[in-house]
């Protein structure tokens, strides 16, 4: 494929995250033309479409999706709905030769997600999930070390305020836990796949307890365990229960002999002294940069992810999701994403 060629690319989903991160994030490459954005309201739609001059608007509560696919001649998707409005939309694109861009989580089960995923396989279209951090220098360089240590273990720890109130009802759909998964799914799938990313393994068993309480929408708390393919384990906390301590790192991996540590976006620590301090970077920029580029270019080995991988990730936090309606069963993740 010519890398000169612009792609014509629609956008399905125009909440905030789009409007103000993906859309301009697109038009910074000077290579494509977003001919198509879809939403179920047809308002942000539309000042979308008003603030970025799209030529077409669709209204997804009539089916505006599938008449987009069908009208448009799209060489890229953009799915950046949330995870639960997700179904076969996706599978119409590919099916049609359109290359895809998933947001995470790529869907809130299994069967959606290998349904589309097997879509994407057969279509042979290019693909990737919007793990942007494996994008980033801090986590390439973690990579970078550990690549020759035998992890042992990994802790990672993410808090936040008090979940929204049950009162009056949920405001959004993030406050429907059925429907957002709250903060272990969210930040879950991310803290699973760079974790993947960091030390090449793969989560073999899950298991999760939830802290769910009638005055709150979400769970006060998911504390996760995982056991890795080379026998390691992981734990995963997510707190929402009001401020969050200071000077924690959101990563500790140990090996045999040390740990490491990721401080958010800031730096590495290696047995207390420090291996690495980030500059500024801009991952979704980058990430989107290099997605257009291997389409651009077909040339897929240019993604750190595409959508199967991504499905390695989204697994075991659903599979711990599922232990949790099971009391704490210790789940197997591969038969966990074969029984769709």
């Amino acid at each position: 494929m010519s890398t000169n060629r612009r792609l014509r690319v629609a956008i399905y989903g125009c909440g905030n995250f789009a409007k103000r991160t993906r859309v301009p994030n697109l038009l910074q490459t000077d290579a494509v033309d977003i001919v198509a954005v879809c939403d179920s309201s047809l308002q942000a739609a539309e000042e979308i479409a008003g603030e970025f001059d799209v030529p077409s608007v669709y209204h997804s509560g009539n089916g505006g999706a599938y008449k987009m696919l069908d009208a448009e001649a799209i060489d890229v998707l953009y799915s950046i709905v949330p995870a639960y409005v997700r179904t076969d939309v996706e599978v119409t694109a590919v099916e049609k030769g359109i290359h895809l861009f998933s947001e995470k989580p790529q869907a809130i089960t299994m069967r959606v997600a290998r349904g589309i995923d097997d879509a994407v396989q057969e279509a042979g279209v290019i693909s990737t999930v919007g793990f942007r951090e494996r994008y980033r220098p801090l986590f390439q360089e973690a990579r970078r070390f550990l690549a020759d240590k035998n992890v042992v273990h990994i802790r990672f720890q993410s808090f936040g305020g008090l979940p929204h109130s049950t009162d009056g009802g949920p405001k959004t759909w993030w406050a429907e836990m059925d429907k957002s998964g709250g903060r272990a799914l969210d930040w879950g799938v991310h803290a699973t796949d760079y974790s993947r990313f960091m030390t090449g393994l793969n989560v073999a068993r899950a298991q999760a307890f939830y802290c769910e309480r009638g005055d709150y929408a979400t769970a006060l708390s998911s504390s996760f365990n995982y056991c890795f393919d080379n026998g390691a384990t992981m734990t995963l906390s997510f707190v929402s229960a009001g401020p969050s301590p200071k000077n924690e790192p959101w990563f500790t991996v140990f090996y045999e002999g040390g740990c490491l540590e990721i401080y958010r976006y800031d730096r590495i620590e290696v047995n207390g002294d420090v291996l690495y301090e980030a500059d500024e970077f801009d991952p979704w920029l980058e990430q989107d940069k290099t997605f257009i580029r291997a389409v651009q270019t077909g040339d897929a080995s240019l993604l750190r992810s595409d959508y199967h991988d991504g499905l390695f990730s989204l697994a075991p936090v659903l599979a711990g999701w599922e232990s949790a309606r099971r009391n704490g069963e210790c789940i197997d993740v591969a038969s966990f994403m074969d029984d769709v």
